[in-house]
């Protein structure tokens, strides 16, 4: 299957992963021990039990949700190694919330090809999505 096809189907299991659903999201990634995921809803975890755990809990903090839109910013390929940035536009209803929720993620996710198939082998996504008024590490600074 080529990147593009394997792109859209991951875009597609975006659609269960916001209504609580990981399996089609999880059949996309590598289960080798160098697989992670960054999440806003855990810290980076790497391997693939702890990437699926991680999912699991992801998923499930989502009900009646969809990606309303996917917008790439940049793409990186070479014949094995893909990189792909991206927003992602949401509504959802999220952790327990009565009503749906707008909300933008910024995302990049890596495909590595494993045995002649593509493989999700990162996904960092994050809700930081505007400039921060302070500055991007003003925040950090002791005091």
């Amino acid at each position: 299957m080529e990147l593009a096809q394997v792109v859209q189907l991951y875009h597609s299991a975006l659609d269960a992963f916001g209504r609580g659903d990981p399996e089609p999201a999880k059949n996309l990634f590598s289960r080798r021990d160098d697989v992670t995921l960054a999440n806003p809803f855990g810290p980076t975890v790497r391997g693939w039990q702890a990437v699926a755990r991680a999912l699991d809990h992801a998923a499930a903090q989502f009900r009646e949700g969809e990606p309303t839109e996917v917008t790439t910013v940049a793409e990186y390929l070479t014949a094995n190694l893909a990189t792909i940035v991206a927003v992602e536009r949401w509504r959802a209803k999220v952790a327990g919330r009565a009503g749906p929720t707008s909300f933008e993620l910024r995302v990049t996710s890596t495909f590595r090809r494993e045995d002649g198939a593509w493989k999700l082998v990162h996904r960092h996504a994050d809700p930081i999505a505007t400039p921060h008024p302070e500055g991007p590490l003003r925040a950090m600074d002791p005091a």
